[in-house]
């Protein structure tokens, strides 16, 4: 009988088809990297408010992890134009991020939640070190992965397939995080798990897990040769970053996403569904099965993305129609959660509620493909215009504005919770229930409507990118010429005519 999944585990390869068998592996190597990461950044400003430092100090959570970000702005470009710049074995350039750093970056991502001592000074300070120094090797593996991604093939629309493929990757492995709530709800209420401890589990689980797990990105093989210029200094690496206005205006459009007036869902779901009678909408387990459901018809998109986006009209076209889907989605959801009949927080209305954010996630759940295929195409168009290949340092923007705005957000989220919705953080194990009447009036409107005024300032960044197919093929005809004229620049790897197909390096 024939293996129904083989075709995961093909070798076959020609010099316009990469094989399967790689990209799973490349795949599953950014789903380590992703349950991991969603653990970690989700759950570490909760873990340290509510149970590494008292209640007095709680607030200052926030602050250290939104000055953090000051850290990212000062290295994570620098790291691009240093793993750019850096001389490497031909066909190597990001193989030893992924080989090397994982397990550092796992040891560090568990280390913060150990609960040491009882001195809130020490362990706010033990926090930023930690993840200063977390950060700063996870931005080299993260330039890494998504920069193995342009030097794939030379081909746009391999490099396409590949997006999807690593898109799938990632989307499994967030999936498997965001799982977290619901064994949370498990080890909490059936096995009497305190939370703080249930924190540390998972830390070690998903946050050193994951990142072994991401290890097995370092076997997909580099396609595309990038040299070593080596009369160019640091700062011109990043100067580079001028002739790519694609780079420029998606950063910005997704930037621009974290200005969104709003809360962070786990409030959210804690206090609206702690309580609730039936045990499917139990605060965690609201959360989870929150995720699946709007997430499902986004998911189930991801196979078959390229074809979507060809249908719809291109990368832009399908970034544009995600948030016009998600405007109107969520004022029709918060229309009908604010009808009391089927109120949000009821059987009935939380899966009208996740119904209608299904609608809106299937575009949005494409998103991050085009951003990276667009990316792609224009760090070929950025190396015909100056003859430098910029893969770690444009990556390393698009990883500079993912924490960015995950900065930003957490300082309008801390902003929105302590000043606008007057949360406070009891002592007390239910100190969700203990809020007051203010959190429970506009904490609904910020959940659901917030997110728009986000995609309405996506708009119009976005709408500056220019997304032209004939140019991308112009472009690599012209690239392709100038391999083959300049042995020593850009080579293409070649395909071998023996051994089914696999790359060599004669």
């Amino acid at each position: 009988m024939k293996n129904p999944i083989g075709f995961l585990f093909s070798k076959e390869e020609t010099d316009t088809h990469l094989p399967n068998r790689e990209l799973l592996s490349y795949a599953t190597g950014l789903a380590g990297q992703n349950i991991s990461y969603s653990f970690i950044s989700n759950r570490l400003t909760y873990f340290y408010e509510n149970h590494a430092v008292s209640q007095k100090r709680a607030h200052a959570v926030g602050k250290i992890m939104t000055a953090t970000y000051a850290w990212d702005a000062v290295n994570d470009i620098l790291i691009g134009a240093v793993v750019d710049k850096r001389p490497h074995k031909p066909y190597q350039k990001m193989r030893p991020y992924l080989l090397y750093l994982p397990p550092v970056i796992g040891a560090l991502g568990a280390m913060m939640f150990l609960n040491l001592g009882s001195n809130d000074i020490f362990k706010l300070v033990y926090l930023a070190v930690c993840y200063c120094l977390w950060d700063l090797f996870y931005s080299f593996q993260d330039v890494g992965l998504w920069g193995l991604m342009a030097l794939a093939s030379p081909h746009s629309h391999e490099r396409s397939r590949v997006a999807q493929w690593i898109s799938i990757g990632a989307g499994a492995g967030s999936t498997v995080g965001s799982a977290f709530p619901f064994l949370w709800d498990i080890l909490e209420n059936r096995a009497g798990m305190p939370e703080s401890r249930i924190f540390t589990l998972f830390a070690f689980l998903f946050g050193l897990g994951g990142e072994l797990i991401s290890m097995r990105a370092a076997s997909f093989r580099e396609r595309v040769r990038s040299p070593h210029h080596t009369e160019e200094k640091l700062r011109d690496y990043i100067a580079v970053l001028r002739h790519n206005p694609t780079l420029i205006f998606i950063s910005l459009a997704r930037l621009s996403q974290g200005f969104s007036p709003k809360i962070n869902q786990t409030y959210f779901f804690q206090s609206e569904y702690r309580n609730a009678s039936s045990d499917l909408l139990k605060g965690g387990t609201a959360e989870v099965l929150y995720g699946i459901v709007s997430g499902i018809p986004g998911a189930a998109a991801l196979p078959f993305a390229n074809r979507i986006i060809d249908a719809l009209g291109g990368m832009k076209r399908l970034l544009v129609i995600s948030q016009i889907t998600a405007i109107v989605t969520r004022l029709l959801a918060f229309g009908a959660g604010s009808i009391p009949a089927i109120r949000y927080n009821t059987p009935a209305g939380f899966l009208i509620m996740c119904g209608f954010l299904a609608v809106c996630n299937l575009p949005g759940a494409l998103m991050d493909i085009a951003h990276r295929s667009l990316t792609g195409d224009s760090i070929d168009e950025v190396e015909l215009k100056t003859g430098i290949r910029s893969e770690g340092v444009s990556f390393s923007v698009q990883n500079f504005v993912s924490k960015m705005t995950h900065g930003v957000s957490t300082y309008i989220q801390n902003f929105f919770l302590y000043r606008v919705l007057k949360y406070v953080a009891y002592d007390d194990e239910n100190y969700i229930a203990m809020q007051g009447e203010t959190f429970y009036k506009w904490q609904y409107p910020l959940f659901m409507l917030g997110p728009i005024v986000g995609a309405v300032l996506y708009l119009l960044f976005i709408s500056f990118v220019k997304d032209d197919k004939a140019r991308r093929a112009e472009v690599e005809r012209q690239l392709r010429e100038r391999r083959e004229l300049d042995g020593s620049g850009c080579d293409t790897a070649p395909v071998s005519p023996h051994s089914g197909g696999e790359i060599f390096q004669g």
